[in-house]
């Protein structure tokens, strides 16, 4: 029997650590797209302070999470992990680790 897995990784650690750099390289070595779990990166508007990775520094890998709420939009931890979820999917669905 072959069972199917996906392997998510998550990539933590305190502000300014190196972690955006890491998951860029990890993702393009192993074909890997990124969600982003920064609690301020998800919304439109908010770049001063928050440090969000740029679409240049992003090197073509696919993210998830930046940019897609508006300051004045319900976001929370639950609607983060419904969106997570549908995204790890959504990556997953044609690949088989």
């Amino acid at each position: 029997m072959t069972e199917n897995f996906r392997k998510v990784i998550a990539i933590v650690g305190p502000t300014a650590s190196g972690k955006t750099k890491y998951s860029i390289e990890l993702a393009k070595k192993n074909n890997g797209e990124i969600i982003s779990a920064d609690s301020r990166a998800v919304y439109k508007g908010m770049d001063i302070g928050t440090a969000k990775v740029t679409k240049e520094e992003m090197c073509g890998v696919p993210h998830y999470m930046i940019d897609e709420y508006e300051p004045d939009e319900e976001f929370d931890v639950t609607v983060f992990k419904t969106k997570a979820r549908e995204y790890i999917s959504k990556i997953t669905s044609d690949t088989i680790f």
